[in-house]
């Protein structure tokens, strides 16, 4: 069996939470809005067809003949498949429950540079993005990074059991993203996390998840989610 996954082709995004989790749990699939010529006219084109459950928005996973949309429901899914959470009602749901979170830091960190809508640009917000910058900074980052944390030593090196799971992964994305984004503010933050770094880099360590990390598959951040405006960055 092989899954289709369905996201722009050009940025990590969100479609990169799922890509880890296939890649790590070395599930076949295929990454189909790179395929071909990486136009995003394709991804929009197979959005826009007419399924009984559609998705609102990339990324989604064509599977078992379902559509499954958002990050955290297909990770739940896969979880569950194929063993990347616990095998218990309540270990999925804490997994699922983590994920959530991290969906959370991810929507903050996109409207800081983004505060007023996306579909203006970020110089048209500049201003407005400076503000909830400072506020990011001050006060969401650390505070969600210092959940994990309070986490990590209740439950030891991985978030939700002896092994890791996908929210561990997506843990690590978070990481990668927030020190693109924030490098300064990441470097301060990370002497009160020191249990979140060594997941960060247990996950970067995965036999399974290391060839990818390593490939051209991986792609670099710049647009997207996480982007780097040295001027909504300090320590």
């Amino acid at each position: 069996m092989s899954y289709d996954l369905w996201y722009w082709p050009d940025i990590p995004g969100r479609g990169e939470f799922v890509r880890l989790a296939l890649e790590a749990g070395q599930i076949p699939y295929r990454d189909r809005g790179r395929e071909g010529d990486g136009d995003f006219s394709r991804v929009a084109a197979d959005l826009d067809l007419p399924r009984d459950t559609p998705s609102f928005a990339p990324p989604y996973l064509i599977a078992d003949g379902m559509v499954i949309g958002q990050t955290a429901n297909i990770l739940l899914f896969l979880g569950e498949k194929h063993g990347l959470a616990p095998a218990d009602t309540a270990g999925r749901l804490w997994v699922n429950q983590l994920q959530l979170t991290i969906a959370d830091v991810v929507t903050e960190a996109h409207n800081v540079h983004h505060p007023i809508g996306p579909s203006l640009y970020y110089e048209d917000q500049q201003a407005e993005a400076a503000r909830a910058a400072k506020v990011f900074r001050e006060e969401r980052l650390p505070a969600f990074l210092a959940y994990f944390e309070r986490v990590l030593a209740r439950h030891g090196s991985w978030l939700a059991g002896p092994g890791w799971s996908y929210a561990d992964l997506s843990l690590f994305q978070l990481v990668e993203g927030l020190r693109f984004a924030f490098p300064k503010r990441m470097a301060s933050v990370a002497r009160d996390t020191p249990r979140v770094l060594t997941l960060h880099e247990a996950v970067a360590k995965l036999p399974a998840l290391r060839p990818y990390l390593s490939s051209d598959r991986r792609l670099p951040f710049g647009e997207g989610i996480f982007r780097h405006y040295p001027e909504l960055d300090a320590h």
